[in-house]
């Protein structure tokens, strides 16, 4: 099969189209303002969610776990998410992004400036 039209993006960006299909069927069965909850957070990792498409799979099905639980428990919404809604997202993609784009630029800058400070002479500081 191939990665060009709609469907190959699809598949790149969310996973496959069953495991999406069935993420999304999940969600639907929720009740609607965790459903709405859901749907926010869904929104926010399609924009800012760097990750390749397992990892996003996997994300979005966690994420269902955790709020079908948090619903049958009553819990409420700001349990979950806390007080800042970001933040529980990019704590839930910190998770996840191993072999995105971001997570391997931000990677080799890291490594890059260890090996700049470990090829430089010691005292540089001192010198100017």
């Amino acid at each position: 099969m191939s990665d060009t039209g709609k469907g190959g993006l699809i598949s790149k960006v969310i996973g496959p189209k069953r495991r999406w299909r069935a993420y999304k069927s999940r969600v639907r069965q929720l009740p609607p303002n965790y459903r709405t909850a859901v749907e926010a957070i869904e929104r926010y990792l399609m924009h800012f969610g760097p990750m390749d498409a397992d990892s996003a799979a996997s994300l979005f099905e966690d994420v269902a776990d955790l709020f079908e639980r948090a619903a049958a428990d009553k819990t409420p919404i700001r349990d979950i998410v806390g007080d800042d809604p970001v933040e529980f997202v990019e704590a839930l993609v910190a998770n996840y992004t191993k072999g995105g784009y971001v997570t391997r630029e931000r990677e080799r800058l890291t490594n890059a400036i260890e090996r700049a400070e470990a090829d430089g002479p010691e005292d540089q500081g001192a010198s100017r």
